[in-house]
């Protein structure tokens, strides 16, 4: 499983990717951003959470350096224990939220994902 995020021609990467660029550029290549480290931007903690999301629910933005460019991701935080400024990795998890408690079919999306963990 990557994590998958998108160079265009001009040399910008964005996560999620998306079918054009900055200034309409098309895109060139994907990037596994969970090969790299990122360093967090800011970070909160959810009390009151969607249904089948975990309470309390860390979440963070962070900052990827690939290659000189600059990528920002928002996912959830493997604990409530960071600071901005600390060097996190995306880690794999099977579940970002449980299946059977949301409105939609269970069969009818993905429910795995990253997290971001402390280094």
């Amino acid at each position: 499983m990557t994590m998958e995020a998108t160079r265009y021609e001009d040399g910008t990467i964005s996560y999620p990717g998306h079918p054009r660029g900055p200034g309409g550029t098309e895109p060139v290549e994907t990037v596994d951003l969970s090969a790299y480290t990122a360093e967090v931007v800011t970070w909160t903690t959810s009390m009151a959470t969607p249904p089948g999301v975990r309470e309390p629910n860390h979440l963070a933005i962070v900052e990827f350096d690939v290659d000189g460019e600059i990528v920002r991701a928002l996912g959830q935080l493997t604990t409530g224990d960071v600071e901005t400024g600390d060097e996190v990795q995306p880690v794999h998890v099977d579940e970002l939220r449980e299946p059977g408690a949301g409105i939609r079919e269970p069969e009818s999306q993905k429910w795995d994902g990253y997290r971001f963990e402390p280094v």
